[in-house]
């Protein structure tokens, strides 16, 4: 007898049906269950301008001596989790594999981290990080602007913070040419400048590497006037990418 079809995707009507953990595979569980959260999200110390992770056991707001010796362009950087397994594969899932449902759960993911709720509370507009028009032909979506709707749909703006250029991947390259390479890829759309004077903004992303992205998107937002800019993030690499 054939075997009934297995739906992968979480999200819209498969939502309501009994599934199996992604990660455990225990069923009937959410799309990621409760435990694994616990076991594979756990917060720890971190940066409270970079995200990395910090010696001490104290879960209070610090900044590493990195970020005191040169300060980022960011006031606030909060990730969910690091970049490990199982949530490299998870995330893999919704980037690479066209399947956006997967921005409900890893959205709620991010929404429940430390301070990420408070962070979304004061924030004026939450603006995802934009992919080039080819990237996102080639993907279909923008994995970002999902996550930033799920933090708070009513305040996020896609059209705010423009890709004015497409760049190479990101992945394979050091910090330097990182930065280089995103030199003047994004701008604040002139015509709605004013919608970013004196406000306070959240930038999502799905992975912060070397901070490359978010830097550089900061930067424009503080030449267009921004008060105070955080950056929400699903998963931070341990190493910073250098």
């Amino acid at each position: 007898m054939a075997k009934p079809p297995v739906f992968e995707r979480p999200g819209g009507f498969w939502r309501w049906l009994p599934s199996r953990c992604a990660v455990c595979r225990d069923w009937p569980q959410a799309p990621l269950c409760e435990a694994c959260i616990r076991c594979f999200a756990q917060p720890i110390a971190r940066c409270s301008t970079c995200a990395l992770p910090l010696p001490a056991s104290n879960l209070g707001p610090k900044r590493c001596g990195a970020c005191i010796k040169s300060p980022p362009p960011l006031d606030l950087c909060l990730t969910a989790t690091a970049y490990a397994w199982p949530w490299i594969d998870l995330i893999a899932q919704l980037k690479f594999h066209q399947q956006p449902g997967w921005a409900g759960p890893l959205g709620s993911l991010m929404r429940h981290a430390p301070w990420v709720e408070d962070a979304v509370a004061m924030a004026d507009g939450i603006l995802p990080i934009p992919l080039s028009a080819e990237r996102l032909a080639e993907r279909g979506y923008n994995q970002s602007l999902l996550l930033a709707r799920e933090l708070c749909a009513a305040k996020t703006q896609a059209e705010l913070l423009l890709r004015t250029r497409h760049t190479p991947a990101q992945r394979t390259l050091p910090r330097a040419e990182r930065l280089a390479n995103l030199n003047g890829a994004f701008a604040i759309d002139p015509l709605r400048a004013a919608e970013i004077r004196g406000r306070r903004i959240v930038l999502v992303d799905d992975v912060m590497t070397s901070g490359a992205s978010l830097h550089t998107a900061a930067l424009a937002l503080r030449a267009a006037g921004a008060s105070h800019i955080s950056a929400v993030v699903l998963a931070r690499t341990e190493a910073g990418g250098e």
